[in-house]
């Protein structure tokens, strides 16, 4: 019976740890839209009251419009979360528009909650992302109107328009509120700042080096 217990505990614990395990909470109605005026703390939001849901809940418009990509990166991201979107709450789901301009960047980042599947609406990209420690594979691909490229979740990946025209792509993501940590701005422009020391140590560089990066953040 002890072996029995102690067999049943493992498996519980193995489907803990699970992968499969770790993705946003499934649904337990047909419906959680999110209530942003609640007080209360949780995983996730709040559903509102069934009965005051409305369409405008699952609702967005103007994903179509060109978005404004005079900044130093070259690009800019329209992302839909729940936060835009009430309804996607307990979904699972999130969606991205990117804009580049040519040339332009989505700089090295990572979803810490979400896979991404992205396509190309318009243009071409150089796309990639980086295997985790020991290996750190770059897994790279060039992109034209209507490819399709998938970057795991957890992974740092980038897109780079290295065309003279725009382009434009759709991402899907696989949580309600995916995150995003780019990876220069939370190194060398968090608050408050790392240690030169450290990052001079980190990098193998100058802490000149270091502090003329961080002055751009």
């Amino acid at each position: 019976m002890a072996a029995a217990y102690a067999l049943l505990l493992a498996a519980l614990l193995a489907l803990a740890s699970s992968p499969t395990m770790a993705r946003d909470p499934g649904a337990l109605q047909d419906l959680c839209v999110a209530d942003n005026t609640s007080n209360v703390f949780v995983n996730g939001f709040v559903c509102k009251d069934p009965k005051l849901v409305k369409a405008e809940d699952f609702f967005f418009s103007g994903l179509d419009e060109p978005r404004d990509t005079t900044n130093k990166v070259g690009s800019n991201v329209t992302l839909l979360n729940v936060n835009r979107i009430p309804g996607l709450n307990t979904l699972g789901i999130s969606m991205a528009r990117v804009d580049y301009a040519p040339f332009g960047l989505n700089p090295p980042h990572i979803h810490p909650r979400a896979t991404e599947i992205q396509t190309v609406l318009e243009g071409s990209l150089y796309v990639g992302f980086v295997t985790s420690n020991p290996d750190n594979r770059l897994v790279t691909k060039v992109l034209r109107k209507g490819d399709v490229f998938v970057f795991p979740q957890g992974l740092i990946h980038f897109q780079f328009n290295y065309g003279t025209s725009k382009a434009v792509a759709l991402s899907g993501l696989s949580s309600q509120n995916p995150g995003v940590i780019t990876i220069a701005n939370s190194v060398f422009g968090s608050k408050p700042a790392i240690s030169d020391d450290i990052l001079a140590k980190a990098f193998q560089v100058d802490k000149k080096i270091i502090d003329r990066i961080q002055a751009h953040f």
